[in-house]
Parts: structure tokens; C-alpha cells; sequence
């Protein structure tokens, strides 16, 4: 009878201890090893459409909503002088990412340019090379 209650005991500390490691799983966001880079560059056009101007984008708000869904952003920076930016310390997972550029036709004058991205392992950087908006 013994031997049955320290089987049973056994069995549903393991099936505890189970559960919670299933349950503590990390989510996108913070608490990471791993960074999403990249480089903001911004093209001007004349009313013709022609290219006039380019320049690395300095001091530009870039946000980042985590689990790659629509909503509020998560997180937020402003690129560096060349017009690079770093969000480190992030979980494996979906993430998006967004900049807003200029546009005659929107109300705001502004629209988003959306760029996807997934991390998939621990530990690395994700560089998603250039993003031109204009201006």
C-alpha cells in the first residue's frame, strides 16, 4: 500500500512540475538573447516622381509590436546617425516592424511600411537589410 501511495505521490509531483514548465513558456518580447537590426534610408522625389535626394535616415522613430500582430507597437527607438537601429534582448518569435513615411494622398500625411519579422532560434541577430521610405 506503501509503495502505491509514494508511486501516486511521485506521479503527480512529476505531472506538477510538468505543467509548470509548460505553462512558464516565453513569449515574444523582452527577456531574450536575440536582436532584430537594420537601416532606415530615405528617398526624396520631386512632383515629377524623380529621385533627388537620398540620405541614411537620422534621429527616425522605428517601432516594433510584438507576436507580429496588428495593434498598439510594444516598443520603440530612434536610429542612429547612419540610420541604423538595434532592438536587443528579444525572445524567439514573430515580430513587426514599422516606420512611417511621407504620403500626399493620406489625410495624416504619413503612412506605415511594414516589414514581418521571425526569430527562430536563441542567441542570433536578425538583419533585415534596408528599409527605404520617402520623404
Amino acid at each position: 500500500m506503501k509503495i502505491i501511495k509514494r508511486t501516486l505521490q511521485f506521479s503527480l509531483a512529476f505531472a506538477g512540475v510538468l505543467f509548470l514548465f509548460q505553462s512558464c513558456s516565453k513569449v515574444e518580447g523582452p527577456g531574450g538573447s536575440s536582436s532584430i537590426v537594420g537601416k532606415i534610408h530615405v528617398n526624396v522625389y520631386d512632383v515629377a516622381g524623380n529621385l533627388i535626394n537620398d540620405y541614411d535616415a537620422q534621429d527616425e522613430d522605428i517601432y516594433l509590436v510584438y507576436g507580429g500582430g496588428d495593434g498598439f507597437y510594444d516598443d520603440d527607438l530612434k536610429t542612429s546617425h547612419d540610420g541604423t537601429f538595434e532592438f536587443n534582448y528579444l525572445q524567439k518569435g514573430s515580430y513587426k516592424l514599422f516606420v512611417y513615411q511621407d504620403c500626399n494622398s493620406c489625410a495624416s500625411g504619413k503612412e506605415p511600411v511594414f516589414v514581418d519579422v521571425e526569430i527562430t532560434d536563441k542567441k542570433t541577430t536578425t538583419d533585415i537589410g534596408i528599409i527605404n521610405i520617402i520623404d
